[in-house]
């Protein structure tokens, strides 16, 4: 006989603060799976019920926020919010109660804790560290003349230590000399200081990595300080925003950023381009990315790994979803995913893309590939990389 009683998801998210526009993003496309989901009868002959906090970008409230879905709102399953601010401080209450957990980002979160029934829907494979930085500094190696040296500049906070030390380990492995090395505080607000210090030692490559409003305020200093390496960017979270893009717009010019999907149609996976379609009519004047292309597939993408495990094992306990996720293929919006060691996926696919030729601050400028040029890996590349930085972001 089946129950009418629904299935709950709880959840911790980051609806406000630093990351809260990414966030609200993918709440946006979780909606949308929650109404899909209705529309054809829900799960298991159950209607599903999404249960969410917002945890304000503060680690500090995700412990509390997993304890009262767990212990008192008694949700059936968990999943982990947007990255490691809202993934890493919820881990040791899920492992304690040994529960199924797909987080969504959430970089080498699970590094520390080796916990078998965590998967991360993140496209960074099982070393997520170095395969976000590789195909920056390979792209770098590949030109000529081969810059020779690197500083790295970056946010003084714990998302950032894992592509930190993988770009550390991709430079030494491409040949690339570290010269200098920062980190500043997550309350800084004028980046200008910052980036007249790392002028000082004029390194061919400028590596940053940040967080959205960071992000915006990198580039601006670039621009007012006049530094030009010979290649900037590689890990920013921001530039892959739309909200950013428009704040930024002819300013991105030259950057090369990593992103996890772009529109074109060697990323034209199954459902994908309904998705984005439904997500950017619904993010008309809302407070969220109008573009979705970096959070909206992979948060849609996570719930279709959770909806699959519970249609396929008919069951919402908690091991035989993890069970099943170890060792199934899933059927995704942002393409087949199959998870290895760690939680992460088997094979890494992270895009670095180029910003070129935008004129204007307009979210048309971004709707297609036009501005934002896959220049690695190559089965995905749609144009060449423009080089050097100062060259590029004068086109």
């Amino acid at each position: 006989m089946t129950s009418n009683k629904p299935i709950r998801i709880g959840y911790a998210i980051s609806l406000t603060g630093p990351l809260g526009s990414n966030g609200r993003t993918a709440k946006l496309a979780h909606q949308i799976w929650e109404d899909d989901i209705k529309q054809r009868g829900g799960l298991l002959g159950r209607p599903v019920e999404m249960v969410r906090y917002d945890d304000q970008t503060n680690p500090a409230l995700v412990p509390g926020i997993y304890s009262r879905l767990l212990n008192e709102d008694k949700v059936d399953l968990v999943m982990g919010g947007y990255g490691d601010n809202s993934i890493g401080p919820a881990m040791p209450e899920i492992i304690e109660q040994n529960r199924y957990f797909v987080g969504l980002m959430g970089l080498a979160v699970n590094s520390t804790f080796n916990y078998p029934n965590y998967f991360a829907m993140i496209p960074t494979g099982p070393n997520p560290g170095p395969a976000l930085t590789e195909g920056f500094f390979e792209l770098a190696a590949r030109q000529s003349p081969k810059p020779q040296t690197v500083s790295l500049l970056v946010a003084d906070a714990p998302f950032s230590r894992s592509p930190t030390q993988g770009a550390k380990d991709n430079a030494a492995k491409y040949g690339f000399r570290l010269i200098s090395e920062a980190k500043y505080p997550l309350a800084t607000t004028d980046f200008t200081a910052f980036i007249r210090e790392v002028a000082r030692f004029n390194a061919d490559i400028l590596f940053l990595c940040s967080y959205l409003n960071d992000s915006v305020g990198l580039v601006r200093a670039l621009h007012l300080v006049g530094f030009e390496p010979k290649l900037v960017g590689g890990a920013m979270i921001g530039p892959q925003n739309g909200a950013v893009k428009v704040q930024l717009g002819p300013l991105l010019n030259g950057l090369v950023n990593y992103e996890y999907w772009l529109p074109g149609p060697r990323m034209n996976f199954v459902g994908v381009q309904k998705l984005i379609a439904e997500y950017q009519t619904r993010a008309e004047g809302n407070d969220v990315d109008p573009l979705g292309y970096y959070v909206a597939p992979q948060a849609y993408a996570q719930m279709q790994v959770i909806e699959q495990a519970i249609r396929e094992t008919g069951s919402v306990d908690d091991e035989k979803l993890a069970t099943y996720s170890r060792e199934s293929l899933f059927k995704t919006v942002v393409g087949d995913v199959r998870f290895g060691p760690g939680g992460g996926w088997v094979q890494p696919r992270v895009l670095h893309a180029q910003f070129q030729n935008i004129a204007k601050y307009d979210v048309g400028e971004f709707r297609d590939t036009k501005t934002e040029i896959v220049v690695s890996p190559t089965e995905f590349a749609s144009g060449e990389l423009i080089y050097p930085y100062a060259k590029a972001k004068r086109t």
